[in-house]
């Protein structure tokens, strides 16, 4: 930083000055700070990349606690860079432009004020090019300024048909789009590189699942075992959570949806500009190789490789690549076609035709051969894999799992959750001691017989169970003393006894019937304890029934989840002093509650979001009393088809933002004294009669305050942005 030379006889300030008349750094920057503290000025820092880079300008710009009249601008593409410059400052992120604001801003770029008249087909062709650059606002900018200097049709028309080209080709600041987001890649740390490159497996537009790209992160070794477990964020999923939200700072890559209770991350997208430097940077470090249609018998020629995604499924044979060490499938198109045996034609309705069951009865064996043939290339020729990851279209396997699996004795990862997999399971399953995660939901459609050789896997981590199993399954799950997440346990096909040793349990999803032997049902607390586990933060049970006193016991066993979701008849809701306080998050479905469960749920001090649906409460009245539900956010009654009346006293849901109505065909009013509710902000009804619409809002259609989204003949259904005194003057 460099100041005007000093006039002579002028002291600044007792401040150090450089033998050719210069001011140093630390005296210039005491000279901007006094500045910009006494007068008014608007200071633009574009840009910053780092906080160190941050800490050795910050002693030029006074803070909003030095009382300045100054304000000051930072750019960044990292949200950390903000909150360390000053916790206390605004933060606004910048959003991906939808259509209209990417129209807007093109059009005020590459259309000059002075051109009165625009060309309907340059219109057009802006409309289809801005399109392809997905609201990313530095590829509108750049592709604005490119046409901005091309006057013919013409040539607007050469820049249509490859606007990427263009992108790169493009200069700004002296580099291309690509190369201006490849800045974002190159500033990454080491420990983030491998983890944004994984994410070239994924297809273009693919939603990824954020707990099953982290368990893929920890299968292949990415997430480093040395902070595992004394580690500054514990086990390995936690780093890897930590590393997951430094790529969303970093806006590498789009978070779609978050958990509504610890706001974490739970499913994410890649912008399409995004995933074509990701693309680019893994063929660079020969990371993984993506196979479609044009580079499918590639496969054959190329040895080095160690992870292969596929996106469009074809026979493993062209795969010689011994080393291989990740294999995921992500084939839109059915696994059965690759096995397909066509009928001729002449089976059909030539001479042939009468042997046309015969022909189908051979094309059947012969798809059965392929399929085999398909899964045995795999368990036999590919023996170092790590990662079996089949994530495409639903399908039969069209025949069973092949014993050879148990030859993958390298597996940490292997889901097959969209495949049903026949009757049995091969007991060679036994042999996957490394595995960390297995997927077995198989779908509706089959119910299979697991064997029970699931304890030798003493590393598994993440156990999916099949939907249903066979009534022969009786699994012992003693052993599995590292799960952090179990779904679809059922007291039929596992020992209850065994959850007592997954101390370590976090997520917990019963499916089926749930049935505690040698009950006491006098003395519920000397029934020994179901759960240990001190980290189970999710409980999910879906069944046709449970016994309500069975519930109460295992809720007792739970003290510390926060999100509880009971898909299931219960009739009657445990005690409050049985659910755990730490609940912010409890959703009901079809579980025919016959008393009032608002005296039981109000009581429970953290509970920010309570969702009814499908009939899950059968009374008519509900009440909600003063002081009840001290930090409710989110209220949903849906499908409360006998729900007549509902009563909130004065001082109940004190911090109630969001309300919504549904189904409920039968429900006369809402209550008059939510106008005392000062803190709500959304009234939604969904599929109410007209009746009750009109109660709510005076005015009808024609209310100014009331923003009726959809509606027709048969179906009602309207949102209300709204707040209290819209509430209240609608209920007077």
């Amino acid at each position: 930083m460099r100041g005007r030379p000093e006039r002579k006889g002028i002291r600044n300030r007792g401040n150090h000055f450089e033998q050719k008349g210069k001011l140093n750094d630390e005296a210039l920057a005491s000279k901007l700070f006094d500045l910009l503290k006494l007068e008014k000025c608007l200071v633009i820092l574009d840009d910053v990349w780092s906080t160190k880079a941050w800490d050795r300008l910050k002693p030029a710009f006074p803070s909003a606690a030095d009382h300045s009249n100054s304000k000051i601008l930072l750019s960044s593409r990292t949200e950390t860079i903000i909150s360390h410059a000053d916790a206390s400052v605004y933060l606004y992120k910048l959003p991906i432009l939808n259509p209209q604001e990417s129209w807007e801003l093109f059009e005020k770029i590459a259309f000059p004020p002075s051109d009165s008249t625009v060309d309907d087909k340059k219109k057009k062709l802006g409309k289809v090019m801005v399109e392809q650059c997905g609201g990313l606002l530095l590829a509108i900018v750049v592709l604005g300024g490119i046409l901005a200097t091309k006057s013919s049709l013409n040539e607007w028309d050469r820049v249509s048909e490859n606007v990427k080209s263009y992108l790169n080709r493009s200069k700004v600041e002296g580099q291309g789009t690509m190369e201006v987001l490849a800045l974002s890649y190159d500033d990454l740390p080491a420990h983030l590189r491998s983890c944004f490159l994984y994410l070239s497996h994924f297809p273009e537009d693919y939603v990824i699942r954020v707990y099953r790209l982290i368990q893929l992160w920890v299968a292949e070794g990415i997430v480093s075992s040395k902070e595992e477990g004394d580690g500054e964020w514990g086990v390995a999923e936690d780093v890897a959570e930590h590393y997951l939200a430094e790529l969303a700072e970093r806006c590498m890559i789009q978070v779609r949806s978050r958990d509504v209770v610890t706001s974490k991350v739970e499913t994410i997208q890649m912008h399409d500009l995004i995933r074509d430097l990701c693309l680019s940077k893994a063929k660079e470090e020969n990371f993984v190789f993506i196979v479609d249609k044009s580079n499918a018998f590639s496969l054959s020629t190329i040895r080095k490789v160690r992870r292969v995604s596929m996106h469009e499924i074809f026979e493993t044979k062209y795969n010689r690549c011994p080393n291989l060490r990740s294999l995921s499938f992500f084939n839109s198109r059915k696994l059965r076609e690759l096995f397909y045996v066509e009928t001729p034609l002449a089976c059909i309705v030539g001479p042939f035709s009468p042997l046309r069951c015969f022909w189908d009865i051979w094309a059947a064996y012969i798809s059965f051969l392929k399929a085999r043939g398909f899964w045995v290339h795999i368990f036999i020729n590919l023996k170092l894999l790590r990662v079996l990851n089949y994530e495409g279209e639903l399908a039969f396997m069209n025949c069973k799992l092949i014993g050879d699996i148990g030859n993958l004795i390298h597996l940490r990862f292997s889901s097959l959750n969209r495949l049903i997999l026949g009757k049995k399971l091969p007991s060679s399953l036994g042999n996957l001691r490394c595995l960390q995660t297995l997927d077995l939901r198989t779908g509706s459609y089959a119910y299979p017989h697991v064997p029970d050789v699931l304890w030798r896997m003493e590393q598994l981590r993440h156990l999916y169970l099949p939907d249903e199993c066979d009534t022969k399954t009786k699994l012992r799950l003693d052993t599995l003393r590292n799960l952090l997440t179990l779904e679809n346990f059922n007291t039929k096909n596992c020992y209850l006894k065994d959850l007592v040793n997954m101390t370590k349990l976090r997520e917990f999803v019963i499916q089926g019937p749930f049935e505690i032997v040698d009950f006491k049902e006098k003395a519920l607390d000397k029934n020994p304890p179901i759960i240990r586990s001190k980290y189970l933060h999710t409980l999910a049970i879906t069944s046709w029934s449970i016994d309500p006193r069975h519930l109460a016991h295992l809720l007792s066993s739970c003290g510390s989840i926060c999100k509880l979701i009971i898909y299931a008849v219960i009739s009657k809701l445990p005690e409050h002093h049985y659910l755990s306080s730490n609940l912010a998050y409890i959703l009901l479905r079809r579980c025919k509650l016959q008393e009032d469960p608002m005296p039981t749920l109000e009581k429970l001090p953290n509970l920010r979001f309570l969702e009814f649906t499908s009939n899950s409460f059968i009374g008519n009245q509900m009440c909600c009393s003063a002081q009840g539900f001290p930090k409710l956010e989110s209220l949903s009654l849906c499908g409360l088809e006998k729900l007549k009346q509902w009563k909130v006293d004065k001082g109940a849901m004190p911090c109630l933002r969001r309300l919504e109505i549904g189904s409920c065909e039968k429900l006369e009013m809402l209550p008059a004294e939510l106008r005392f509710i000062t803190t709500l902000q959304e009234l939604e009804t969904k599929k109410m009669p007209k009746k009750f619409l009109d109660k709510v809002v005076q005015g009808g259609q024609d209310s100014d305050k009331v923003q009726n989204f959809w509606s027709n003949s048969r179906t009602y259904k309207r949102r209300y942005t709204t707040n209290s005194e819209v509430i209240s003057k609608s209920l007077l």
